[in-house]
């Protein structure tokens, strides 16, 4: 029985957390004896911890001797590379409002890292494990190189210059990429029984994610009402979010399926699913707070697209049986 009601709950956490979170932020906000302020608070600091302990976790049960790299890897580096810079530049040029809003939210549609937890959905469709796991690494690399230096062109701030601001931005990135991966290959090599130990809760990473994700869409719940925009900016960024999940799915199979059908579909999970709670993270401290959005709509769009590809692979499995 606990079984049953356990895989519910692992099917059903994505839709429940971001109810969760939503609703939440709306109890607090709009009745009257309750106040939004202390939990927000809580959201702001907790966040992007959980979001540094799911990495740990999940990077507890790879070695630096797993990463193999292939061409399409720095291809596709790249590509998220070039694309992160052209819309940042792009922003720059806007005013304030929806055509500016609906650019940053594809910037971080782009630059967002792989999730930790795709290699799950990769291994079950037929994909690499290794292979997306070393993108998972390379692509938290270049988050972390590449968004101090762009995010304070697109959002200079008057009261702290270029590079104190620059600075800033790279210890908190580093903080939640960088370190859980440098601390779980600390942990490895010289104390390895704590690492086998904590590599039997590498599955906890799912619950701690879940609960970052309510955290996160709270978060972009207070942008969006604290916002005051239109229907047709939030559609827009409905719109945006949706485009760039499926150009970059289609994209990374596109790059690598010369390189074999295995190597196609990781690079399409490895491109297209993204790490939403840092995309929230990061829209609401460093971009226009309601870009943030984008990072709860990409999570509903790329968790679509993982459904149809299990769809695809489960009929293709039983055709193949028959």
């Amino acid at each position: 029985m606990l079984e049953k009601e356990i895989r519910f709950l692992k099917d059903w956490m994505l839709p429940i957390a971001m109810t969760t979170g939503a609703a939440i932020y709306l109890i607090l906000h709009y009745v009257p004896s309750f106040s939004e302020t202390g939990y927000m608070n809580i959201a702001r600091k907790v966040q992007p911890v959980l979001i540094s302990v799911m990495l740990f976790l999940q990077l507890n049960v790879v070695a630096p001797s797993d990463l193999h790299f292939h061409k399409w890897h720095f291809e596709l580096i790249a590509v998220q590379a070039v694309l992160f810079a052209a819309f940042a530049f792009i922003a720059t040029g806007l005013p304030d409002g929806g055509g500016r809003i609906l650019t940053e939210c594809a910037m971080l549609c782009f630059i967002c890292p792989t999730a930790a937890a795709a290699g799950v959905i990769t291994s079950k469709i037929g994909g690499s494990l290794p292979g997306i796991m070393t993108y998972t690494v390379l692509a938290d690399l270049l988050a972390s190189l590449l968004i101090p230096l762009m995010i304070p062109l697109v959002h200079p701030t008057v009261e702290v210059g270029f590079f104190s601001y620059f600075f800033a931005i790279i210890r908190r990135v580093f903080s939640i990429l960088v370190l859980p991966c440098l601390l779980a290959w600390f942990i490895r090599y010289f104390f390895p029984g704590l690492q086998r130990w904590l590599a039997r809760y590498a599955g906890w990473a799912f619950y701690v994610w879940a609960f970052g994700l309510t955290f996160a869409i709270s978060l972009a719940t207070g942008a969006l009402v604290g916002s005051h925009i239109g229907l047709v900016v939030v559609l827009g960024i409905a719109l945006v979010s949706l485009i760039c999940c499926i150009f970059q799915f289609w994209l990374g199979r596109r790059v690598a399926r010369r390189y074999g059908r295995s190597e196609s579909i990781t690079a399409g999970q490895a491109l297209g699913q993204k790490n939403t709670g840092f995309i929230i993270w990061l829209g609401f401290n460093y971009m226009t707070p309601v870009t943030s959005v984008a990072g709860g709509l990409y999570a509903i769009w790329h968790n679509l697209v993982n459904s149809y590809e299990l769809y695809q692979t489960r009929k293709v499995s039983g055709l193949s049986k028959e």
